[in-house]
């Protein structure tokens, strides 16, 4: 019984170990992957992003558009808005999920767009 006792309290310390080594490698690619997406971003996009909890990556691949286009992007809402209608028997999750993406293209957007009216008066001067 002792070494029982032994054997399983060496074995859930090695687990333990394994475990902390795990969590912490993987709190460091998260980190890195963040700091990363951090630098690809402008910075009023990544605020956009950490504001509206989703990036523009992943709202444009819910939403399944590849550029910014109003128009595409607004279509593409309506049918996965309506799809997911909680009604219809969809999902208030996925629902909830397509309206915080269009809600980070649209900020995008307009982000894109008072970054071109910037541009526009640099030009004039």
């Amino acid at each position: 019984a002792k070494y029982l006792a032994q054997i399983i309290l060496v074995g859930a310390q090695v687990v333990g170990r394994a475990f902390m080594r795990a969590l912490r490698q993987e709190f460091a690619a998260s980190q890195a992957a963040a700091d990363a997406r951090g630098r690809a971003e402008r910075p009023q996009s990544a605020a956009a992003s950490r504001i509206i909890g989703i990036s523009l990556q992943e709202a444009q691949q819910i939403l399944n558009v590849s550029n910014l286009n109003p128009e595409e992007i607004q279509k593409n809402y309506d049918h996965l808005f309506k799809v997911n209608d909680k009604s219809v028997g969809g999902s208030f999750y996925l629902q909830s999920k397509v309206v915080r993406a269009k809600e980070r293209l649209d900020e995008e957007l307009r982000i894109q767009a008072k970054g071109d009216k910037e541009k526009g008066r640099k030009a004039e001067t």
